[in-house]
């Protein structure tokens, strides 16, 4: 019985499919074209699916919002303003709790929707636009509950949210300021909402002993080393923890002298030969219990794997390699915990990260002040090669 259900309603969803037409694209523009709201409405279950669809709209960029037609009757007529449009939801077209609401649109010139199941129907004439569901029986065995019908309604409302989303050029930076709650208000964060600005900071010179002080009371597990007005570097906790564990004599030590990065090529050498690894090899030898980190041709997590092996080095710096790439952080963290490699990203996935990347950028400026999105775009364009050489390196 559960099968049978769900092939009825999706063989009348691909019937409605095929039947929009030019109708859909007149109702798209009515309601696109208006300076106030779209106010959705229906009785009993199509109300219900109204309210949905309102939601809907309202979330993805159309301004929108649920009006009971029985609560019309009764003052909220008043809350349908010039430069609405209505959408009204009725199976049969005669609705009698919707006369109100018809006259309310005829009254003030109010362009109106409507979304019925019968072409002949009083809804369907008064309607400045018709979107007629097509012929389907009902799932309910007794052919009266209303099931397939609500499916096509819902369905056919989420096409015009959607139609309507992409005419105004709605996008994910618009999308996260209406969602800044749950599952997908966390994913689309960024990363100014959670950082905190008042991280405890110190320069190299401090004791350690002195560090890890200023460390507790700042209560974030980690101390800034600040040298020259720059970030330098950082220690946390764990860098403590794993110290002493070691034995070291890390309360006798400076704070800026916990761990060393060394990049294997001069800045005269640019980027034209290898990094010279065995540099990063011999800094290793020569260095006594301090952490050293190897940076230099890591293009992937077997680089990082070879380098780590043949230098002695305790961990990795990555540069360039991330560039167009940001994926090599998920492919390290596989590599050092041997977990299998996962699969290169599909052109789709990359072309999504793309976007998202462009569209930070472009919203970074907009929070900076800047009223064009000239100068991110124009930041975006140097990475475009990077993710092009990503992607084929990748594929």
């Amino acid at each position: 019985m559960g099968r049978n259900v769900v092939v009825l309603e999706a063989q009348a969803l691909s019937a409605l499919a095929a039947s929009l037409d030019g109708g859909f694209d007149a109702a798209v523009e009515l309601l696109a074209g208006r300076t106030g709201r779209v106010v959705v409405t229906g009785m009993g279950k199509s109300g219900h699916v109204g309210r949905k669809i309102a939601a809907t709209m309202a979330s993805t960029g159309t301004p929108a919002l649920f009006v009971h037609p029985g609560e019309a009757s009764h003052g909220d007529l008043g809350m349908i303003v010039q430069g609405d449009a209505v959408l009204a939801l009725s199976n049969s077209g005669e609705t009698a709790e919707l006369s109100d609401m018809v006259a309310h649109c005829k009254r003030f010139a109010l362009p109106l929707v409507a979304i019925i199941g019968r072409a002949g129907s009083s809804l369907a004439r008064d309607a400045d636009v018709a979107l007629v569901l097509p012929p389907a029986p009902e799932a309910c065995p007794m052919g009266l509950a209303p099931t397939t019908s609500t499916t096509m309604q819902l369905a056919l409302g989420d096409a015009l949210a959607v139609a309507l989303l992409t005419r105004r050029g709605f996008t994910a930076t618009d999308f996260r300021t209406f969602h800044p709650g749950g599952k997908l208000g966390a994913k689309l964060m960024r990363v100014a909402q959670l950082m905190h600005r008042d991280m405890p900071l110190a320069g190299p010179d401090l004791a350690m002993a002195d560090a890890l002080v200023a460390m507790t009371a700042g209560r974030f597990g980690c101390l800034g080393i600040i040298d020259a007005g720059r970030l330098a570097g950082i220690v946390t906790d764990g860098d403590l923890r794993r110290a002493l564990k070691a034995g070291d004599d890390l309360l006798a030590r400076d704070a800026g002298a916990v761990m060393i990065a060394l990049h294997a090529r001069t800045a005269q050498q640019h980027y034209a030969p290898s990094a010279r690894w065995e540099a990063i090899a011999t800094l290793k030898q020569q260095v006594e219990g301090i952490p050293v980190l190897g940076n230099g041709d890591i293009w992937c997590a077997e680089d990082a794997l070879r380098m780590v092996d043949e230098t002695g080095c305790d961990g990795v710096v990555i540069g360039r390699g991330c560039l167009g790439k940001p994926w090599l952080f998920r492919d390290l963290i596989d590599g050092f915990t041997g977990r299998p490699r996962q699969s290169a990203p599909l052109l789709g996935a990359v072309l999504a990260v793309m976007l998202t990347h462009a569209e930070s950028l472009m919203q970074h400026h907009r929070d900076n002040g800047r009223n064009d999105d000239t100068k991110g775009i124009r930041e975006f364009r140097k990475h475009c090669g990077w993710y092009s050489l990503g992607s084929f390196c990748a594929s």
